[in-house]
């Protein structure tokens, strides 16, 4: 199933946006398991996983559910902030996504505090930063 936004450019967006500002975890290798970049500065350390965008509805959930579950597992590891790094066009269904969670996504906010979703434009390079909640809008 095609890629039409892949991780490795979402996750190179982010390493240029951020290099400046944190210090940032190489890439990694093939087969290396690990949040896709760790970015410290100070007390604040980032986890941010990335994920593409395919063209089949069923894998973008299955990736979008996927990356949740990494993302908040690096709580265990100190994070203190998660991200789920993702195209911006995933920005286009998440209230849909939110909307029909309903009652889950409220208490998903709720219990992961540090919980982030970033949209990010590989073409322009900007990055949306918004918190898991932001997407429930009533």
């Amino acid at each position: 199933m095609p890629a039409l936004f892949t991780s490795q450019a979402v996750e190179a967006t982010i390493r240029a946006a951020l290099s400046h500002r944190y210090k940032l975890t190489a890439e990694r290798g093939h087969g290396e398991t690990g949040a896709d970049i760790i970015a410290k500065r100070g007390r604040e350390t980032i986890a941010i996983e990335a994920i593409s965008f395919k063209s089949s509805p069923p894998a973008r959930a299955k990736d979008f559910f996927e990356a949740f579950f990494r993302a908040v597992s690096r709580l265990d590891k100190g994070a203190t902030r998660c991200v789920m790094a993702m195209p911006k066009r995933f920005g286009m269904g998440l209230p849909q996504r939110a909307k029909a969670t309903g009652l889950a996504w409220r208490r998903i906010g709720r219990a992961f505090p540090e919980l982030e979703i970033w949209l990010v434009d590989t073409e322009a390079g900007d990055i949306r930063q918004t918190k898991w909640s932001e997407w429930l809008t009533s």
